[in-house]
């Protein structure tokens, strides 16, 4: 399992419409073309004008149906890499956020006064549906910012590379960065989902039974990796990156679709910013179904690399841990959300 530290990263946003394969879809379903359900929005998709996407015009709330399959984690088809296919999982059909988090959906979080200790989740809210316990514990509010203005304070963690403006601006189709785990788990309950497990974003990033190396492998074994696919550190020459020539730095969500998208659909499941998800670090059972970890005295799991982080960080099979209080330009999230 590959890791690197959150200090190395430092180098370094169901919503608006869901893509659904149809109620009687077969497990691990190929990609669908049927028209888009369109739900009641979440919170922080209320009034949110359609600028994502590759054409400034999509729903930054778009999230779509990963159908149900097995697969086995930690491993992807060139097996150069990832070469265990001794970890079978099975995973129940579920909705991911199509992008990450922008700033400008975060920036509904906070307007409300969410994600502080005066205003925090409540018990055992945001629990995943197959994990009992997995909610929220009411001890994590100290690790919450004391009030809105701590917050919006602590979002500034790098002046280079944050995303959070205090006033709404050019940032808003980023990726939110700088956020903590906790500030994540909190937004995906307010805004009606929970974080995603490590099961489910390793499953959407494979395609599922494909194993795909990358989410956009098509043939699965295929390692084809440039700046139109992923927002990541290219290295060649040595010190240069996608955005932002030699300094780096996220990109509007959705900007490299849908030449970067997983087989479902998602954007930016790697590169940009990493992602937290639902689980800490350790073991699971094999073969599991719907597994997750919640030892809490661990750190918890990221996935995806970021626009600091080499093409080897961007692959499905990739593993990472970070601190959950910790801030980083590099760490993002997108919410989960029950059929």
């Amino acid at each position: 399992m590959g890791q690197m530290s959150v200090a190395a990263m430092l180098l370094l946003a169901a919503c608006g419409s869901v893509k659904d394969t149809g109620d009687d879809a077969p497990i691990d379903a190929p990609e669908s073309d049927a028209p888009a359900d369109a739900p009641p929005p979440t919170a922080s998709c209320v009034g949110l004008a359609p600028t994502c996407g590759p054409g400034a015009n999509a729903s930054c709330c778009q999230a779509a149906m990963v159908p149900g399959g097995t697969f086995f984690r930690d491993y992807d088809v060139p097996a150069d890499l990832y070469n265990d296919m001794i970890y079978p999982a099975t995973v129940s059909t579920f909705v991911l956020d199509t992008y990450e988090v922008t700033v400008g959906r975060f920036r509904k979080f906070v307007m409300a006064g969410m994600g502080t200790q005066g205003n925090p989740p409540g018990a055992g809210t945001g629990a995943h549906p197959k994990l009992a316990g997995s909610g929220w514990n009411i001890a994590w509010n100290q690790n919450l910012a004391v009030d809105t203005a701590a917050l919006t304070t602590a979002l500034k963690c790098t002046a280079t590379y944050q995303t959070w403006t205090d006033a709404p601006g050019a940032n808003e189709t980023r990726p939110l960065n700088c956020v903590t785990w906790y500030e994540a788990m909190a937004f995906c309950i307010w805004d009606g989902g929970y974080l995603p497990t490590d099961l489910e974003w390793g499953y959407t990033a494979s395609g599922g039974s494909e194993q795909r190396a990358y989410p956009w492998s098509k043939p699965a074994d295929a390692l084809a990796v440039d700046c139109t696919y992923a927002n990541y550190n290219i290295n060649t020459p040595v010190g240069t990156y996608c955005v932002n020539g030699i300094t780096g730095g996220t990109s509007p969500v959705g900007s490299t679709s849908p030449k970067g998208d997983g087989r479902w659909g998602h954007a930016d499941l790697p590169g940009s910013v990493y992602e937290w998800l639902l689980d800490t670090d350790g073991m699971y059972p094999s073969p599991c179904s719907d597994c997750g970890n919640l030892n809490t005295s661990n750190n918890r799991v990221i996935r995806g690399g970021s626009f600091g982080n080499p093409a080897t960080t961007l692959r499905a099979g990739f593993h990472n841990t970070g601190v959950p209080g910790s801030r980083a330009s590099g760490l993002g999230f997108r919410c989960a959300r029950s059929i």
